[in-house]
């Protein structure tokens, strides 16, 4: 059976276990051989000798070793990162004429498929010790008999040009000076910049800086620049990422519009909604985070989804979760509690050229509310008077309550250790908070240290850990992977409710909000003009107002039950929308 043994050069800490705890206790060692050893001030692991017996797994008090035992089929990766390090197997195939899409964790691996495909990655077929990059030929010859083997030849004949969208959007200013028009202009291959931009709603934003644009207008701006490239392969690495509802859905219908017999599109998508409405098919990924990715077999997109949320993949006959996600089978109730912590009659708050209004609602205790709306609608702002940040012009706020607060942008200046910032969570909270989001692996890292996704669910422990009446989280859902999101939604409900508090959620993952979500607080307005707060409303009617602006329909996916986008003027669709029933039927 072959096997993978992976050390986490950065939790390996030799000095603070002892001098190498792991070599003292492994059997084969003992026996006078070196299956563990000092690799350059780390912990090495020879997996040739390794027994698989899992002693240094459990004994290492950092948890930086892994040793895992896969499939004789899987005995050679398609890429391997160096001496014990992570290990990818197979790779996700463009079809053409089809959106694909590619579903897993974070650490899993699909940014490095993708970067294999793209050309941006020469993977090396596990032989890390010469670091020898594939040839055509040897990627051919490795995927014989299979889609992948077709890719690989069609790319060899150069048939196939390809045009990558990275993930990290953010970085595009600190590589790129000028305005956006001059970013365009220098990769418009087809000469449809106006036209292109125009799709996208960037026209208005082409004579500005690029390091002056917001998140969301870079991501559509990265979005232009690929589709501007010729190419029959568009690769799109988290398109939704920093785009409201509205953005998102009509950033999909100009993805999918792409797709011809003569193109492909391959993406990476967190928000399942987005994902669905998106692809025709989806390749599953699965493994252990920073360890080991296994690509699926492709299928389509509603097995797909299904599939990974009941973590069971029936065709391989493999589990990779122990648990099942399931969703309710309706609309939640209207709240019982008649309770009423705060609330708000007729707010005014002018920022600039924005004016925003909030006429009357009321908040009560254990609610749940999700917040949904365009960006620059106001939700942030009107969160920030809830937490006392910043005061309303007209109108007032109820006060005497205790807020807790997690802003939408995370600053991860400090050099102070998770282990300080969460002690209060760490002390009262392992079992609710900490072990759920996975924070005990972070404890003895900086701050600066951590990636957006590690600073979220930080973020998120510490906001949640502290006493108070009103929990206010903005997009938490950002920088995270589904499960993350499905795990951060369940923790909220259940504290909400065994604690007796009140949670508002701003976010833009509509599938994030329903799971998380009793009522709904609906912004409506102009962008950067004017917002208005309406509600809480109860789920179905606050839905069926935001959808209704929308112009989409849900209908409940009957094996999964969860909400499901209907494609645009399909039978379902048209006929929800003669009956004014945009959601939950």
């Amino acid at each position: 059976m072959p096997r993978i043994a992976i050390v986490d050069r950065e939790k390996c800490n030799p000095t603070s276990c002892g001098n190498y705890l792991c070599m003292r206790v492994c059997p084969v060692n003992r026996k006078g051989e070196n299956c563990i050893y000092k690799n350059e001030g780390k912990a090495g692991i020879d997996e040739g000798l390794c027994i698989g017996c899992g002693i240094c797994v459990n004994k290492c008090p950092f948890e930086a070793i892994d040793i895992i035992n896969l499939p004789e089929e899987l005995e050679n990766p398609i890429h391997q990162y160096g001496r014990n390090g992570f290990h990818l197997y197979n790779l996700p195939t463009p079809i053409f004429g089809k959106v694909v899409g590619i579903l897993g964790r974070n650490g899993i691996g699909k940014s490095t498929a993708l970067k294999i495909l793209s050309g941006l990655l020469k993977p090396n077929l596990g032989d890390w010790k010469e670091n020898k990059e594939a040839s055509y030929d040897d990627l051919i010859e490795y995927f014989k008999g299979t889609e992948s083997q077709l890719f690989f030849e069609k790319l060899k004949q150069k048939k196939i040009n390809i045009a990558y969208k990275p993930q990290q959007v953010d970085l595009i200013p600190k590589a790129e000076k000028g305005t956006v028009k001059q970013l365009l202009e220098k990769v418009d291959e087809k000469g449809q910049l106006e036209a292109i931009a125009k799709k996208l709603d960037i026209e208005n934003i082409l004579e500005n800086d690029i390091k002056k644009i917001s998140g969301g207008e870079l991501q559509r701006v990265a979005i232009a620049a690929t589709v501007l490239k010729k190419a029959n392969l568009y690769i799109f690495d988290e398109p939704s990422s920093y785009l409201d509802i509205k953005q998102r859905i009509k950033i999909s219908r100009f993805i999918r519009s792409l797709a011809d017999k003569d193109t492909a599109i391959l993406l990476v998508e967190h928000d399942l909604i987005v994902l669905d409405y998106l692809t025709d098919l989806i390749h599953i990924m699965y493994g252990k985070e920073d360890a080991y990715g296994i690509v699926s077999t492709v299928k389509a997109t509603r097995t797909a989804i299904n599939s990974y949320l009941e973590g069971f993949l029936r065709e391989e006959n493999i589990r990779f979760r122990d648990h099942t996600i399931k969703f309710g089978s309706g609309p939640p109730l209207k709240s019982t509690s008649q309770n009423i912590i705060t609330g708000w009659k007729e707010i005014e708050k002018k920022l600039g050229n924005f004016k925003l209004k909030a006429p009357e609602g009321n908040i009560c205790r254990k609610d749940v509310i999700g917040i949904l709306g365009e960006n620059g609608i106001g939700k942030t702002s009107f969160i920030k008077m809830l937490a006392g940040e910043i005061e309303p012009d007209k109108g007032n706020i109820s006060e005497g309550i205790k807020v807790s607060y997690k802003p939408q942008y995370l600053k991860s200046e400090s050099d102070e250790l998770v282990a300080t910032v969460l002690k209060q969570a760490i002390d009262k909270y392992s079992k609710t908070i900490i072990n759920p989001l996975n924070i005990k692996p972070l404890i003895t890292k900086q701050l600066n240290q951590l990636s957006g996704g590690e600073l979220q669910r930080v973020s998120i422990a510490l906001c949640l850990s502290k006493e108070a009446d009103l929990y206010l989280l903005d997009e938490p859902s950002a920088y995270l992977d589904v499960e993350q999101r499905l795990v951060i939604s369940k923790i909220i409900k259940e504290l909400m409710e065994d604690k007796g508090k009140t949670a508002l959620i701003v976010d833009h993952d509509l599938l994030f909000i329903d799971y998380l979500s009793q009522k709904l607080l609906v912004f409506d307005g102009q962008p950067a003009v004017k917002g208005e707060a309406k509600g809480p409303f109860i789920m179905e009617k606050g839905m069926n107002v935001f959808l209704e602006d929308l112009n989409m329909t849900f209908r409940r996916d009957p094996e999964s039950n969860r909400p499901r986008a209907n494609k645009e003027e399909s039978v379902k669709d048209r006929e929800q929308k003669a009956e004014e029933k945009y959601y939950y039927v």
